[in-house]
């Protein structure tokens, strides 16, 4: 009686595709490196974030990873906000509407590069995504839009309080 050997199968198609992807992501960090070293441009280090995630969202698009969007998102709306905020005219809470719309930005791309370049959805990214931009987008507006952002601040329990209701006293 012999036994069956269980050896994995190589796809060698995908190791190859997967080197190239490591190695064209080895040469864009070298090079956005080796530029920071050479060239003088202003605000240049701030691109770095958004170039890192760019890298991300690039391995993720071509390899068809959903995983990978999700830092590629998130760092892309890190660094997009960072940046922005060095180079916008805003000051005080702006600056901090102005990161927090990015950051929020940045949630919504991988749901949007999920659903265009996967088989996967992921549509939770848009809970923190929407809640961020919300924030921001009222710091940015001020007056009315900020006593609301307080008042659901401080209200928003009732939410739970409705839901739970409606979760005990459904019809089946």
């Amino acid at each position: 009686m012999s036994e069956e050997l269980n050896v994995p199968v190589v796809n060698e198609k995908k190791s190859v595709d997967n080197r190239w992807v490591t190695g064209a992501i080895l040469i864009l960090v070298g090079g956005f490196l080796l530029i920071s070293q050479l060239v003088d441009i202003p605000n240049f280090g701030d691109l770095f974030l958004p170039a890192l995630g760019a890298i991300f969202l690039l391995w993720g698009i071509f390899s068809r990873n959903s995983g990978l969007l999700i830092p590629g998102g998130i760092l892309t709306g890190i660094g997009a906000g960072s940046y922005l905020m060095d180079v916008l005219p805003a000051s005080g809470d702006g600056e901090g509407g102005i990161f927090l719309v990015s950051l929020g930005g940045g949630f919504a791309l991988i749901t949007l590069l999920s659903m265009v370049f996967t088989r996967d959805r992921h549509l939770w990214a848009l809970i923190p995504g929407g809640i961020l931009a919300v924030i921001g987008g009222a710091i940015l507006i001020g007056g009315q839009a900020l006593q609301a952002l307080e008042f659901a601040g401080k209200y928003w329990p009732v939410i739970l309080i409705v839901v739970g209701l409606y979760v005990i006293f459904k019809r089946r």
